[in-house]
């Protein structure tokens, strides 16, 4: 069985699946269950500064949006940060701590955007032997509003500004967590590497209103008739998450700043998918939040098998995928490939032709018997059918050789070659 420990920024756990600092990690009992489940580390429910402790609201904290079975697919979550007082999370924290060495435990804290608040938290959680900090600058609702969360992990020069004071002040690893709530993630990732982060991580929860009840015309969940917008999360913003990682991974301005993925991660495959594209670790919340504590045990056999069939280690795996993600205009333009349909895996649905047929090239026969067949002369290998095809494997995309004449433009199949150097290029064009 592959060796799944971990080392994030010096934090080691027993493995790299971490709870993202939610309602799961909010106290003592919640985490110490999740630790007995089999989780690497914890990152603690975001502490605020001492005093009156935020107050929640009393009814409904999340909206959601399902998959036609009833699958979550995402969470919309209006809870704000711990409503539980300072003093409480500090000592449940030192005795998690003390008891469970061989985890990772982070706290991840949010308090107003001026030095001495950072440096009064910094020096409260000094003893509570944490292995390290994530500052909360991705909250969306709530907070945001008081000049916390999102609204500092939107300003660069903010993200900057505050990782400095936390370096300045504390001993620990301080990891950054992001907002998606951005144009361009690289930013403020970039500003977190200038301020002396140790990792940043990604991505927390995106704006969202999920619904609206047709019935009291409120935006889902309701609180006394009335909604508000929340931040999202689940299944559903993993391949924002996954873009958004990737995006760290490859600019040479934060290339190898360690990067903890969040997003969607609910299978020990989404979670490979993370560190193959640069993730050192990865946290996980909706999952634990749907299926329960348990469920890492899959993520764990699951991640340990695939290294153990591919006959590689955890750290062989981290950036595996990141030399293949690149931008559009160096995609080999030479490269030609077909659908194709397996006939004896084919149930005859028509799901393929009705949208190939209908809004994409019309590549796709039905004779009267319902058998379906490509149309080589017109397929443009977009890969619709496959994706909307019920039937795993039962159409696949087969790429032309090198030297073959596609059938619908009548061109051999020739060397790479990138739109940096096609003819139709204004920009070839104005060199010539």
């Amino acid at each position: 069985m592959a060796n799944l420990s971990s080392e994030f920024v010096g934090i080691k756990s027993p493995n790299p699946f971490w709870l993202a600092s939610a309602p799961p990690t909010d106290k003592q009992y919640n985490v110490e269950r999740a630790f007995e489940a089999g989780w690497g580390g914890v990152v603690w429910k975001t502490l605020g500064a001492e005093g009156p402790p935020v107050v929640n609201v009393n009814g409904p904290r999340y909206g959601a949006i399902w998959g036609a079975d009833r699958r979550l697919l995402g969470l919309n979550n209006i809870e704000l940060i711990t409503d539980r007082p300072l003093e409480v999370n500090l000592r449940e924290i030192k005795a998690v701590k003390r008891k469970w060495r061989d985890r990772a435990l982070v706290i991840s804290l949010m308090v107003p955007c001026d030095e001495e608040s950072w440096k009064d938290i910094l020096h409260r959680i000094e003893d509570t032997e944490a292995d390290g900090v994530e500052l909360n600058f991705g909250c969306p609702h709530g907070m945001a509003e008081r000049g916390m969360g999102s609204a500092v992990g939107q300003v660069p020069e903010y993200i900057e500004m505050v990782t400095r004071w936390v370096k300045q002040h504390s001993r620990m690893p301080c990891i950054v967590k992001l907002t998606p709530n951005i144009t361009d993630i690289r930013k403020p990732a970039e500003a977190a590497k200038r301020g002396g982060a140790d990792a940043v991580s990604l991505i927390n929860t995106i704006n969202s209103i999920t619904s609206v009840n047709l019935d009291n015309f409120s935006p889902e969940p309701s609180i006394d008739g009335k909604g508000t917008h929340g931040g999202y999360c689940g299944p559903a913003v993993k391949p924002i998450a996954l873009n958004m990682v990737a995006e760290i991974a490859r600019n040479p301005e934060t290339r190898g700043l360690p990067i903890s993925g969040i997003g969607g991660v609910t299978t020990w495959r989404d979670a490979a998918e993370f560190l193959a594209l640069g993730a050192g670790n990865v946290q996980v919340c909706t999952a634990a939040m749907t299926y329960g504590f348990k469920i890492v045990q899959e993520m764990i056999s699951g991640l340990s098998q695939y290294l153990d069939d591919k006959q590689i280690g955890l750290s062989d795996l981290v950036g595996r995928a990141v030399p293949n993600v690149t931008d559009w205009q160096y995609l080999n333009l030479n490269y030609v490939t077909k659908a194709h349909i397996d006939q004896d895996a084919c149930i005859k649905c028509g799901r393929c032709y009705a949208a190939c047929e209908d809004t994409s090239h019309q590549a796709i026969a039905m004779s009267a018997d319902r058998t379906f067949t490509v149309k080589d002369e017109e397929c443009v290998a977009c890969n619709l059918c496959v994706n909307v095809c019920p039937v795993d494997n039962c159409i696949t995309m087969v790429p032309l050789a090198k030297g073959a004449v596609d059938p619908r433009t009548g061109v051999k199949v020739g060397d790479y070659a990138n739109w940096t150097t096609h003819p139709n290029n204004p920009s070839v064009q104005a060199a010539e």
